[in-house]
């Protein structure tokens, strides 16, 4: 094998480390956000059952009204 086909294979090699450091970085900044997304998500439903119990509550005691 030549210098110059070891050197390319060299380049070549350099530039696919650097794609895969780049790749694992952005990897673990989608699983940052997924993981944001999710706590985000939990916090929205809890808020959504807490408005539901409110709203049912509320219903509830507006038809113990109009039965009097």
């Amino acid at each position: 094998m030549q210098q110059s086909e070891l050197q390319q294979m060299a380049d070549k090699l350099d530039r696919l480390l650097s794609r895969l450091q780049k790749l694992e970085r952005d990897n673990s900044a989608l699983r940052e956000i997924q993981d944001e997304l999710q706590r985000e998500r939990a916090q929205l439903m809890q808020q959504n059952d807490l408005a539901r119990n409110k709203i049912e509550a509320m219903i509830g005691r507006l038809r113990a009204l109009e039965q009097r």
